[in-house]
């Protein structure tokens, strides 16, 4: 299977392919009439698609479908108007890993680093609880995504997430050398690991919806009691416990956000931050990738704003 990638089609262009399908649901316009409006993606990225046809059923998240439309821009986006689509057969032979998104480096070598990282922590017990986590974690990281639809979106993005936050941690400790770095590398490792029980992805890293666990407990409360699990089974006891459980509920920050308790100390800060800042560049990236340069992008919920792409590197006419 040979395909062009969606976000490389340019405007008032047809275009045919197979699709994974990110959110589908129908919905009704102003005058009443019924469509299909869908996120779908391949490995370039992921596009907003409408079908403008009540009678067709909303695709489940995570089918395949092949798609044939025009792209048009919208309100300052890229936007696949589909005119014929249909389920992906196998006759189709649709290579999957051709329609994921998945992170820029390979899971091996991000894991890798990781454990070079807890390897080097210099306290026995913060690195033994470090050791167990990852054990409970297992192969889940390798293909994990750290969010549904928000940053790091894509086959292991939990593990992208966190080693661009070690990489920021890396660049800042020297400006803050107070600072217990096993204490801030261990709680950027273990802060996110209990996603992997709060969403459902499959080996692609497509989510197709929380789990129970996720909605009902979530993965700061659940990260506590794993991280207390790993604990007992590493033996450790003391404040190295307490201390990185209270890095995992506060990096949040705000209550509102899901933290029962702000940052206390300064490695619980700067965690919060760290996180703040990876994840918004990150998501801020995807955003920019659909829209196009001197616009604007919808308005991002998670954001409360919308994003301008500047022009200013954009490719001029001679």
């Amino acid at each position: 299977m040979d395909m062009q990638g969606i976000m490389t089609v340019e405007k008032d262009t047809r275009y045919e392919g197979f699709f994974l399908v990110r959110q589908s649901e129908q919905r009704a316009a102003s005058n009443g009439s019924r469509y299909l409006d869908m996120t779908l993606g391949d490995k370039s990225g992921e596009i907003n698609a409408k079908l403008w046809d009540g009678s067709v059923p909303p695709p489940p998240i995570g089918a395949v479908v092949k798609a044939r439309g025009l792209m048009q821009e919208y309100n300052g986006r890229m936007q696949f108007r589909v005119e014929k689509m249909r389920q992906a057969e196998p006759q189709d032979k649709v290579d999957i890993s051709l329609l994921t998104h998945s992170a820029p480096e390979d899971p091996q070598v991000m894991a890798d680093r990781v454990t070079a990282a807890v390897e080097g922590m210099q306290n026995p017990d913060i690195r033994a609880i470090c050791r167990q986590m990852l054990k409970m974690a297992g192969d889940h990281l390798y293909y994990f995504p750290a969010a549904q639809k928000l940053h790091h979106a894509e086959r292991a993005g939990l593990l992208h997430h966190i080693t661009g936050m070690l990489s920021l941690c890396d660049a800042m400790l020297p400006l803050y050398p107070f600072l217990n770095a096993d204490l801030l590398r261990a709680g950027i490792i273990l802060h996110d690991l209990a996603k992997i029980t709060e969403m459902k992805s499959d080996i692609y890293g497509v989510v197709s919806d929380y789990s129970p666990d996720g909605l009902l407990v979530g993965h700061l409360v659940r990260g506590v009691a794993m991280l207390a699990q790993a604990a007992q089974s590493a033996g450790v006891q003391g404040e190295a416990v307490l201390l990185l459980e209270h890095m995992i509920i506060s990096h949040h920050n705000e209550p509102e956000y899901g933290s029962p308790r702000r940052p206390m100390f300064p490695e619980a800060e700067l965690l919060h931050w760290i996180d703040l800042v990876d994840a918004r560049i990150n998501e801020m990236r995807g955003i920019l990738a659909r829209t196009p340069p001197g616009a604007f992008s919808e308005k991002i919920w998670s954001l409360d704003r919308r994003v301008y792409h500047p022009a200013i590197d954009a490719k001029q006419p001679d």
